[in-house]
């Protein structure tokens, strides 16, 4: 039986963080993140109130694959929402069960901190994510995500 460990990121594991960020732009066909936005990602995760969270997962001792996580609130609800920003598994790690220990991981980190709900988006072309959160009862939204890049922010 395979062992699965989460740890919070740390100096220590930070540049395995920063591996895995890129392993999750390659499968996006997105741009990683470039040297600035590393230092960033360093500071805002190490800082006093820092900006997210992050673990990594081990599968049998070995890097595999982590989590990133962050709290928003809901008007609504009066209450916090836990914003699923990353989940990612190495691709030879998959369905082993690590993906829905993450998971279940961040379901925990919700309930521990009285959330109301979790939220997270996925790219539309990923069908094994879909599937994957639909087995957990999750509901696709009737909402469309939009979004401004930093040049049209001014």
């Amino acid at each position: 039986m395979t062992q699965i460990t989460i740890e919070k990121i740390n100096e220590k594991n930070f540049t395995d963080f920063l591996t895995l960020i890129t392993k999750l732009a390659e499968y996006e066909k997105l741009m990683p993140p470039n040297e600035d936005a590393k230092c960033r990602l360093k500071a805002d995760a190490f800082s006093k109130n820092p900006k997210y969270e992050a673990y990594i997962v081990y599968s049998d001792g070995v890097l595999a694959g982590y989590i990133t996580f962050y709290f928003t609130y809901s008007t609504f609800l009066a209450k916090q929402t836990l914003y699923l920003e990353d989940i990612f598994v190495l691709e030879e790690y998959r369905k082993r069960g690590i993906g829905k220990t993450l998971f279940e991981f961040c379901r925990s980190k919700a309930a521990e901190r009285g959330c109301g709900r979790m939220d997270w988006t996925v790219l539309t072309w990923n069908e094994p994510s879909i599937k994957f959160y639909e087995k957990f009862g999750a509901e696709r939204q009737d909402w469309y995500l939009y979004r401004l890049n930093e040049d049209k922010l001014s």
